[in-house]
């Protein structure tokens, strides 16, 4: 299979519309969070979804046997992966780069030769980080201006350190790399001067892009206690973590997991039933791919009253079901907590001043969740709050590693950050935005 038909989209011809992502490609252990994972950055949400995982049989005439009805009773090292998606995106200003977004999953899918060999080399090598340097006027919204335009432009921003000055100037450093790997090229570079001259006008300063030579995700330590309470989160049965979007939602704040082993030979049905939230394929299957759980197949449903419905036949490494009940309570409890809490949201006090935390686990390979800082700033300029320093880095606790983001805001007359209710409302807001509330 050539490269380029790896991946088709058949583009929403009306505003409103789904429109249809299919990929077919062999198949890896974790490869549907690695899509899911690109279709996120990109803005987009997956409304519905279907994949199939197609065993192929070689034959002396060369051709390729299918059988769809026995497919969940047999085992094989030669897996396909057929994969259909209804998305749309999660905001209707939303400038989708369709051919950017097929191109960057064409470089995850896998390719094979004859007979069914998985070859990964088209796999992205780890990307150069940049150092984006960026002096300005400070004004509201100002971040969010910037992050949004270094989104469309496909820069994936890795840790930010943002401070102002007593006069009102903003220093902006965004260490970020390309998704289109084309970072070292002038051209690319005075395509993000230019974009960004024309949010920033006259206000912008300077700006520069130079290699980052030697990058960590360096990060100043949190105080014992805001740790423990960030990641420490007790969930409770009965707990979600924001107010429910209707009073139709109530009745679904607990996630509800059922496993099943006598529909397949060979694979465990796992069905899930829970409240719906943007990114939330993507949570269960990152959760999958740390466990090292393969899927025989799967079926995202359509939400009915804000709820989801998912059925997946999933399988271990050595391709038997998952049956010891120990492994079953911790998929189990390591799912609930993902789909309950994949976001941690606190305001806490730092002397006189109220800085914000958002905090998302790391997949183990190292990735962290897509345009957080992205929705944190949206939500923190639509509630009219202005930042006045912000910070990306890692924090490990609990043997597992979190992208903590850290926003020092300035207090206003319209939201005063003194008052309990105003921090609650904050919270709640950046929450409903990065749930897609």
């Amino acid at each position: 299979m050539a490269s380029d038909e790896a991946v088709a989209i058949q583009v929403a011809k009306r505003a409103g519309e789904l429109s249809v992502i299919t990929i077919n490609c062999p198949d890896q252990t974790g490869l549907g969070c690695d899509l899911c994972r690109t279709i996120l950055e990109f803005g987009l949400r997956i409304t519905r979804g279907d994949t199939l995982y197609i065993v192929l049989s070689p034959f002396d005439s060369g051709v390729l046997i299918i059988d769809f009805n026995d497919i969940l009773d047999l085992s094989t090292d030669g897996q396909w992966c057929y994969l259909v998606l209804w998305v749309i995106p999660c905001s209707a200003s939303s400038n989708i780069h369709w051919t950017s977004l097929k191109n960057r999953l064409i470089s995850i899918c896998p390719t094979w030769s004859f007979p069914f060999d998985i070859d990964s080399s088209n796999q992205p090598m780890h990307s150069q980080v940049y150092l984006m340097k960026l002096f300005s006027t400070d004004r509201k919204g100002l971040l969010h201006d910037v992050t949004r335009v270094l989104c469309e432009l496909e820069l994936l921003i890795h840790r930010v350190k943002v401070s102002t000055t007593p006069d009102c100037k903003a220093m902006n450093l965004f260490f970020i790399t390309d998704g289109m790997e084309l970072l070292h090229t002038q051209r690319r570079q005075d395509e993000t001067r230019e974009q960004l001259s024309a949010i920033l006008g006259e206000s912008l300063y300077s700006f520069e892009i130079l290699p980052a030579n030697g990058f960590q995700h360096g990060f100043s330590s949190l105080p014992p206690q805001v740790a423990e309470n960030l990641f420490g989160l007790e969930l409770v049965d009965n707990e979600l973590c924001s107010h429910s979007v209707t009073p139709d939602m109530k009745n679904l704040k607990k996630p509800d997991l059922n496993f099943d082993n006598t529909l397949s030979h060979t694979s465990t049905l796992l069905q899930i039933h829970c409240v719906d939230q943007k990114g939330l394929l993507y949570d269960i299957l990152r959760t999958l791919k740390d466990c090292n759980i393969q899927i025989a197949y799967g079926r995202f449903m359509s939400h009915t009253k804000g709820s989801r419905e998912i059925d997946l036949f999933i399988q271990q490494t050595d391709g038997k079901k998952i049956t010891d009940p120990e492994k079953q309570e911790f998929l189990f409890s390591r799912l609930r907590s993902e789909m309950l809490h994949p976001l941690r949201v606190m305001i806490v006090n730092r002397g006189p001043e109220t800085e914000l935390l958002v905090a998302n686990p790391v997949e183990l390979s190292g990735k962290g969740r897509p345009r957080v800082f992205y929705d944190s700033t949206l939500a923190l300029k639509l509630l009219g709050i202005c930042i006045f320093s912000a910070e990306i880095g890692r924090h490990s606790s609990s043997d597992r590693e979190w992208e903590v983001y850290r926003f020092l805001l300035v207090d206003s007359n319209d939201l005063p950050l003194s008052s309990r209710h105003a921090k609650n409302h904050i919270v709640d807001r950046v929450r409903r935005t990065l749930m897609g509330w």
